[in-house]
């Protein structure tokens, strides 16, 4: 690939199988046109964040080396998601942060900043988030995060109390 982009996508589901449907989304990933699978993190255990009424989350994070501008690549995880079951909108709308069978979100791409309708990179409250962090930093720790310094930094600043990786998983 040309011109390639290294873009860090986070995972995750806590419905149905979340740990096959997480190794599931690495394949896809691996498989969408234009990218190639170059690292994954381990699966990790992660209490629910927003809304507390729901399972845990299995988490894990993959860093993809891609071709596509950040809306295409955008619109090649939701695909994803909705091969996998994933319904935007509608009632899930409703229930920003509740359970789903996959979500699938662009966390980084390269160096650069986009904020656009509908698509902003770096993910708004990736600094905010361990179950994010975490798998992102075993496999980017050292990343670009504009604004943050480093996946490593904004590691830093987060409580990261009952992220817990998946043994044999």
């Amino acid at each position: 690939m040309s011109e390639a982009v290294r873009a860090c996508i986070g995972i995750g589901a806590n419905l149905g199988d979340p740990v096959a449907a997480v190794r599931g989304a690495l394949d896809a990933l691996d498989a969408i046109p234009g990218c190639r699978l170059v690292a994954a993190s381990r699966l990790y255990r992660t209490p629910a964040w927003g809304r507390l009424d729901q399972p845990d989350f299995v988490n894990a994070a993959a860093v993809l080396e891609t071709a596509l501008a950040p809306r295409a690549l955008l619109e090649a995880l939701l695909a994803v998601e909705r091969r996998a079951g994933r319904a935007r909108g509608g009632e899930q709308a409703a229930h920003r942060w509740g359970p789903r069978v996959l979500d699938l979100d662009l966390l980084l791409y390269g160096e650069q900043v986009v904020d656009e309708p509908g698509l902003r990179v770096p993910h708004p409250h990736l600094h905010e988030r361990a179950f994010a962090l975490v798998p992102l930093a075993e496999i980017a720790t050292d990343a670009p995060f504009p604004g943050h310094g480093c996946v490593g930094d904004a590691l830093r600043g987060v409580d990261v109390t009952g992220v817990e990786a998946i043994a044999g998983a």
